[in-house]
């Protein structure tokens, strides 16, 4: 099994100095970024459907950059203006500083947690219990902020604002790929959907995380590499084990 060209089901890295490049001059194999899925916005009709009034609420729960996008650019589609007085709650300060893509942040009210947790999040909510909370969120999500919210007492609402599709190849796009890594059960789920015929045979498999490997193996592939591990805590460390024991 010798791995010359991979599949990294994610977008491109932005920095040169990703560990990937490192990888591919190390080993002199051919890395290419293409994630199997995408986010995209719920429609201004489907959001209508949900019976939901952003302007009744006073304060905006983020818990990631997309749901930043999705909802700012919602909201320019519904012809929805967000007030001055607004309020937002994000999970982490690298989200909270996104907003200024969208509004002038030195106006507004943002609180943020420091570990990316809803659970750090929670008392500053607490704090402002009188606030009227809108969580904007994916339609694959569970309830951990829901409970959270009702059990704090909070008055709040969620709405579907994105969700996660198959980002579907081209009938021009060629699969000729040595190995594939995913990073989430519906990467997997886009795979059995692009190509329904799909055998592995010598194709290498690698996942990221417990939920994805545990997808793998439900869709009776064969998984030939794990992250993290101990040894290798982060997928481009596993990567570069695999390929130099491979690649003898």
């Amino acid at each position: 099994m010798k791995i010359k060209k991979i599949l990294v089901s994610q977008p491109k890295p932005t920095s040169e100095k990703s560990p990937y490049f490192d990888i591919a001059e190390k080993y002199g194999v051919n890395i290419v970024f293409r994630p199997f899925i995408k986010v995209e916005s719920v429609t201004p009709k489907e959001f209508r459907q949900q019976k939901v009034s952003i302007l009744d609420h006073t304060a905006i729960v983020f818990t990631s950059r997309h749901a930043i996008d999705h909802f700012f650019n919602l909201c320019a589609e519904l012809r929805v203006t967000i007030p001055e007085t607004m309020k937002y709650f994000c999970t982490s300060e690298a989200i909270s500083l996104y907003i200024q893509k969208y509004v002038q942040y030195r106006k507004r009210k943002v609180f943020f947690g420091n570990t990316g947790k809803f659970a750090d999040l929670l008392p500053y909510i607490v704090k402002h219990p009188a606030e009227k909370y809108f969580v904007p969120m994916s339609d694959v999500h569970n309830d951990e902020i829901k409970d959270a919210l009702d059990k704090s007492k909070i008055q709040h609402t969620e709405a579907v604002m994105y969700r996660t599709v198959s980002n579907d190849f081209g009938p021009d796009e060629v699969f000729d790929y040595d190995m594939l890594i995913f990073f989430s059960p519906a990467g997997i789920q886009a795979l059995k959907k692009n190509f329904p015929d799909f055998e592995q045979r010598e194709i290498a498999i690698g996942s990221f995380g417990p939920t994805t490997a545990k997808a793998v193996k439900e869709a009776g592939l064969r998984l030939d590499l794990e992250a993290p591990t101990a040894d290798a805590p982060s997928m481009p460390a596993a990567l570069d084990k695999f390929i130099a024991e491979n690649n003898r």
